[in-house]
Parts: C-alpha cells; sequence; structure tokens
C-alpha cells in the first residue's frame, strides 16, 4: 500500500511547529517571560498532538529526537551566554532554570568540558587569534 504524501508533508509540518515552539519557549526562558523548562507534553499541548505522536514524528521526519533539538539549541544559548564574562556562570545557570552543579554537569555532558573551561578557552582563543592579527 502507498503511504498519500499527505502524512509526509504533515510530519514535516509537525516538527517545524515543535522547532517554532521551541525556539519561542527559549527566548521566553532567556528573557524572563518562562521560569520553568518545557517537556515535551507541553510542546504536544500546544501543537494539539499526543506527546508520543511527537516525539515519533520528529523522529520519523528528522532522524532526531525532540530531545536533540532542545539539548542543541540549549547548548547554543549557553556557549553564547558564556561568552559575556560579565555574567557569572551561575546566573547563567539560573536563567536557563539550572542548578549551578546541574547546569555544569548538562553543559560537561555535551561540550566535554566545564562552563568555566570553555570560557576560558573562549576568551583565550580571542587572545591569540588578536596577537596573529596585530603581528
Amino acid at each position: 500500500m502507498k503511504i498519500p504524501q499527505k502524512f509526509f508533508a504533515r510530519r514535516h509540518e509537525i516538527a517545524a511547529d515543535y522547532l517554532k515552539e521551541l525556539d519561542k519557549h527559549l527566548d521566553d526562558i532567556i528573557s524572563g517571560r518562562a521560569t520553568e523548562m518545557f517537556e515535551v507534553r507541553d510542546f504536544a499541548d500546544l501543537i494539539h498532538v499526543h506527546p508520543t505522536h511527537l516525539s515519533n514524528t520528529i523522529k520519523a521526519a528528522t532522524g532526531h529526537s525532540p530531545c536533540f533539538f532542545f539539548e542543541e539549541r540549549l547548548m547554543e544559548i549557553s556557549k553564547a551566554m558564556l561568552q559575556n564574562v560579565s555574567m557569572p556562570i551561575a546566573e547563567i545557570a539560573r536563567i536557563l532554570t539550572y542548578d549551578p552543579s546541574n547546569f555544569t554537569k548538562f553543559f560537561k555532558h555535551f561540550a566535554g568540558q566545564t562552563p568555566k573551561q570553555y570560557r576560558e578557552a573562549y576568551f583565550e582563543s580571542l587572545a591569540t587569534n588578536k596577537e596573529i592579527v596585530t603581528i
């Protein structure tokens, strides 16, 4: 039996809606408009599908689970925030709804280094690049 094309279109529509809601939610977290991280069921409610269907559909459409995109986006945001030396790591953790030690564990798991190590390496690379340019 051939699967109608509209099912494939709907799969990608659901994935796109999830990614749009994910970006919106993370923007709300960063700006302080939201203080608690959503779970898959919360996103499923927003786009009016069952959580299991959302997970299965995103996996089928993209090859990755919803958590993959959530964690990837959180790492991008974390790294960008860590590049601001005036913002303490504990404050970044608080903004992203983490306890500082849990934030360090999360970050190290995905980046292979602690937030402090990442920050130091980032600023060291800036200093090295600046020296190369000024020679």
